[in-house]
């Protein structure tokens, strides 16, 4: 499953208007002009796992949360209880993103110490 850019944009743009938070304010806390920030909200600015860290710290969220978040959670008065006991709060693919995530971490984190060296 490949990680997509343009779903992770617009949970972003959904978590943010569920904050009432303007694209203006995300932009000033990112220290980025509206125009860039609304190229996030978008899809057409690929996001590095560092800036998907700084907007989950805006919006007071994990980046897990972020990942996992559907719009059918907040209508869904019948959650799925998982065999352990737990309610399931998480689509399918959350796991999946949060796995393509840490490997663009890693992958990040190696560019960096090669132009070190």
């Amino acid at each position: 499953m490949s990680f997509d850019e343009k779903q992770l944009a617009q949970k972003i743009k959904h978590l943010r208007e569920m904050r009432n938070f303007t694209q203006a304010y995300m932009a000033q806390a990112l220290e980025v002009s509206v125009r860039a920030y609304s190229k996030i909200e978008q899809g057409s600015t690929q996001l590095s796992v560092r800036r998907l860290y700084q907007i989950a710290d805006i919006l007071t969220i994990s980046v897990k949360d972020i990942l996992g978040f559907s719009t059918e959670m907040i209508f869904n008065n019948n959650p799925v209880k998982q065999s352990g006991g737990s309610y399931l709060a998480y689509n399918n693919t959350a796991i999946e993103q949060i796995k393509e995530l840490y490997e663009r971490l890693l992958s990040e984190k190696e560019k960096q110490i090669s132009q070190l060296t």
